[in-house]
């Protein structure tokens, strides 16, 4: 069994977000000057070139290095982390599940809080400190 990754078939990829975009071939064509026909072997080949990459990845609304790092595992997980909940009128509203603690997230909060509280008090000390020296000074 080979451990060496499979390399990314870019052609696949652009079809995909194309899909995710609900854009037609037809439609790309037309954004990046070329015909239907061309936009389907480009979507049918491993590799693009970069010139023609970044044409595509414009009209396409995302980077270059979104195409070639698309992934559909990651497409599903945000999909997977969001959910529909009826309300009681009939409405649908979407969700997003958390993806983190709330609990640690309001704790780091605190340790924040407390570690600024620390460094004003510090500060204050620092302050009376010079004005009692600038006062012994003075008399």
């Amino acid at each position: 069994m080979s451990t060496v990754p499979k390399p990314r078939h870019i052609g696949r990829n652009i079809s995909r977000i194309r899909e995710l975009r609900d854009m037609k071939q037809e439609a790309l064509a037309i954004a990046i000057g070329v015909s239907q026909q061309t936009v389907s072997s480009i979507e049918g080949s491993e590799n693009v070139d970069d010139e023609k990459l970044k044409a595509i990845a414009e009209a396409l609304g995302v980077t270059s290095d979104v195409i070639k790092n698309f992934s559909e595992d990651a497409v599903f997980n945000i999909i997977g982390n969001t959910f529909d909940i009826d309300n009681n009128n009939g409405s649908s509203v979407i969700s997003y599940g958390c993806t983190f603690n709330p609990f640690d997230k309001m704790l780091e909060a605190f340790d924040k809080n407390e570690k600024l509280y620390e460094r004003l008090v510090e500060a204050e000390k620092e302050k009376v400190a010079l004005l009692e020296k600038l006062l012994s000074e003075k008399k």
